[in-house]
């Protein structure tokens, strides 16, 4: 999953789909994926944490359709994949992970897979994720 997830990062980079919809509105990208998965993603900007949303894509990882979220640190972009669990005894443990000069991280929160990916430095990607796992509580579930 890791050189998939990783692979899928690095070609939206390189090719010209890094985004489908393209907005740092929330309320115009979570809409957008209503009908092309069987969940609806929670989506949040971090502009003032220094992670701006680009957007979303619709991606396909594993056989299976997973919503995207883009976001921009600095020069460099996050790519937040996410998709309903496969097991249903998910390993909710936070996991890093390096591929070819990527960082990832993986966590699984309120039913998703969740799995962020940027060249961006460690320390910088683990502050993307704290601040999506503080915002993605089963409280926040709804909004």
């Amino acid at each position: 999953m890791v050189t998939e997830v990783a692979s899928d990062h690095i070609r939206s980079l390189i090719g010209s789909h890094l985004v489908d919809v393209e907005s740092s509105d929330q309320h115009t990208v979570k809409p957008w994926f209503a009908g092309k998965l069987d969940f609806s993603p929670p989506v949040h900007d971090f502009a003032d944490q220094g992670f701006k949303l680009v957007g979303g894509r619709l991606d396909y990882v594993r056989g299976k359709n997973v919503a995207v979220l883009v976001y921009r640190f600095k020069n460099h972009y996050v790519s937040l994949f996410m998709c309903r669990e496969r097991n249903p005894d998910a390993d909710s443990k936070q996991k890093t992970f390096g591929y070819q000069g990527y960082n990832l991280v993986y966590w699984n929160a309120n039913g998703l897979d969740c799995w962020a990916v940027s060249d961006a430095a460690p320390g910088a990607l683990l502050e993307f994720v704290e601040a999506q796992q503080e915002k993605h509580s089963p409280q926040d579930e709804h909004s």
